[in-house]
């Protein structure tokens, strides 16, 4: 649960090795979340960042207090927040942020708020009415955070039940 100053950043995956490192599954698009001397809150109680590292493609960390392989398989599956807002350029936004927008297609057509966003390792899909659409430019065309919509370019058989259509003789 967060709170309004604070943002979800990542989940701990598990426990690393005997001092009671972290595996983190990264929610964030900002790595500097985890560098060395930062702070992170589990379930509001902060924690200093004593050290970090990339290992095998995912954020690796130490925290303060947390001393044990015991102590950090208690931690397992509970969410890592960050304090404070990340400076964002014109282009950029927070998936949070994407959530309720309004999706149309480039040729005009509604179809529905935007629902959830899935992370699949190689990028975010974004979920609306039953359809998944890759969150990269090939798919998504513009995103309007002032007007609260998004349009995205679909290929056939993105909908559902095109696919069904289609019959080979």
């Amino acid at each position: 649960m967060s709170t309004p100053e604070r943002t979800p950043v990542g989940k701990i995956a598990g426990a690393f090795g005997l001092k009671g490192h972290l595996k983190v599954e990264v929610i964030s698009n900002f790595a500097s979340r985890f560098d060395a001397g930062g702070t992170l809150f589990i379930d509001n109680v902060p924690y200093k960042i004593l050290e970090s590292k990339i290992h095998k493609g995912r954020p690796l960390i130490k925290l303060a207090g947390i001393n044990t392989m015991t102590e950090a398989e208690r931690y397992q599956w509970k969410v890592l927040e960050a304090e404070g807002d990340v400076e964002l350029d014109e282009d950029e936004y927070l998936l949070e942020d994407l959530i309720g927008l309004k999706v149309i297609t480039v040729e005009g057509e509604v179809l529905g708020l935007l629902e959830a966003i899935e992370d699949y390792p190689a990028h975010e899909v974004v979920l609306v009415a039953g359809i998944r659409i890759p969150l990269i430019d090939h798919f998504v065309k513009d995103i309007d955070l002032e007007n609260e919509t998004m349009t995205v370019k679909l290929i056939y058989g993105m909908k559902p039940g095109e696919d069904e259509t289609f019959h080979k003789d």
